[in-house]
């Protein structure tokens, strides 16, 4: 990834109908950066792309791209394509077609846009589908003429809008991977919609989290997962373990009925605080000697992992473990230091 910045967002608002979608958003982009933006359906997701493309104009702020000011500059001006999660195929035209569909209104050369279309043809995996009628399609084939034709034009951005959404789980995975494999390939910036958290973690350079018209966090799949930065994005992204705790002091905190360490400073004495703690960082352990202990209710079986439900202290523990525990046991549990995440309460 390039340090230089490509697109920025300076405080854009959106408004529909009297409603703010976007609340003042500030976002930089970098070339050959794949980010996604994730968050639920009304967070303002789609919309912070359809400002990028050009398909919506901001009632305040402004838009930057490589440096100049896009502000009323429309879709067919920017250098920018997008891929719809309906592909808007042409299902007159066979695949070969569709994907020159660009190029021909450009009135390129007709070797020229031959030995385009092959190429992107090639990159998408689609070599002797040139006179395949659409319909003939898989949603996995008609996804990939769909790439192919925005890529053609060489655009310096690709806005997916939820591309994968119409496909099953298995082709939505090898899809992931072909389109991590497109982008690194052409050097150039992808912009993805979508509301899977895993989709997410697995494709991206940094995530942007959103919602309700904000941006909650912005950073690498990593930093997102093991440092969320409220208990919105902790929930959100994974399942996680969110207890009420009052932090005694910079390096200890109390929650579950019993003081603990970990690893965060920096918060006022005794201050109330969300706990957070992901399901597969709780050992199970010993019901009289571990700190905290309870009742088994559920145990499903996960495939790679037991998802159990523990009924302790007045909260249902989530824990995930190789090891299965029968129902009505009475367990312990413990969390190392370095996996306690604090956080400030989040307000109402």
């Amino acid at each position: 990834m390039k340090d230089n910045i490509l697109i920025s967002l300076k405080d854009v608002v959106v408004e529909f109908d009297g409603q703010r979608i976007l609340k003042g958003i500030n976002l930089d982009i970098h070339d050959e950066e794949f980010v996604t933006f994730l968050g639920p359906s009304g967070c303002g997701k789609t919309t912070t792309l359809r400002i990028i493309g050009g398909f919506v104009e901001p009632n305040s702020g402004d838009i930057f791209f490589d440096g100049k000011k896009i502000n009323g500059v429309p879709p067919y001006k920017r250098n920018v394509n997008t891929v719809f999660q309906r592909y808007a195929l042409f299902p007159h035209l066979n695949v070969f077609d569709n994907v020159a569909f660009g190029l021909n209104i450009k009135k390129m050369d007709k070797k020229q846009i031959s030995t385009k279309v092959r190429e992107m043809l090639k990159l998408v995996g689609l070599v002797g589908f040139e006179n395949r009628n659409i319909n003939q399609l898989s949603g996995g084939q008609q996804q990939r003429v769909a790439i192919a034709r925005a890529l053609v034009n060489e655009p310096k951005v690709l806005l997916l809008d939820e591309p994968l959404g119409a496909l099953d789980l298995k082709l939505r995975k090898e899809m992931q991977t072909e389109l991590m494999r497109i982008q690194k390939s052409l050097k150039i910036t992808f912009i993805y919609v979508t509301h899977d958290q895993e989709e997410a973690l697995t494709m991206s350079d940094r995530v942007v989290v959103m919602k309700d018209g904000e941006i909650q966090q912005i950073g690498t799949p990593q930093d997102i997962y093991n440092e969320p930065k409220n208990a919105f994005v902790a929930d959100f992204i994974g399942e996680s373990n969110i207890i009420d705790g009052v932090m005694y002091e910079d390096f200890e905190v109390e929650f579950a009925g019993q003081a603990f360490k970990c690893v965060d400073k920096g918060f006022a004495e005794n201050e109330r605080v969300d706990v957070v703690i992901r399901p597969e960082d709780i050992i199970v352990g010993d019901y009289e000697t571990s700190p905290i202990s309870g009742e088994v209710e559920s145990v499903i079986f996960k495939g790679v992992h037991y998802e159990i439900t523990v009924d302790a202290h007045g909260y249902k523990w989530l824990i995930h473990s190789t090891q299965s525990q029968p129902v009505g046991a009475h367990i312990g549990m413990n969390v190392r230091p370095e996996d306690i995440h604090i956080m400030k309460k989040m307000e109402a």
